[in-house]
């Protein structure tokens, strides 16, 4: 048994019982407030790099259209 699981430091114990709520009170409150501007930083910044995302691909895929090829390298890239 873990050191302090016998004196009343168990899970419920030690007196008064707070239950555990992730998004309770004004600290959970302001947890979700970053997660969702996280979130709003994460799809903005997606929708800002994929259209070079995109691009970057479509000139790998036009690079390795145009490179001779040797009987020995097969590989895309």
């Amino acid at each position: 048994m873990p050191r302090g699981m016998g004196r009343g430091y168990g899970r419920f114990g030690g007196g008064t019982r707070y239950g555990f709520s992730p998004f309770g009170g004004a600290y959970g409150l302001i947890d979700l407030l970053f997660l969702i501007g996280i979130l709003y930083f994460l799809v903005k910044l997606f929708i800002v790099a994929a259209p070079y995302a995109l691009g970057l691909v479509a000139l790998l895929i036009l690079r390795s259209l145009l490179r001779p090829r040797f009987w020995g390298w097969g590989g895309p890239f």
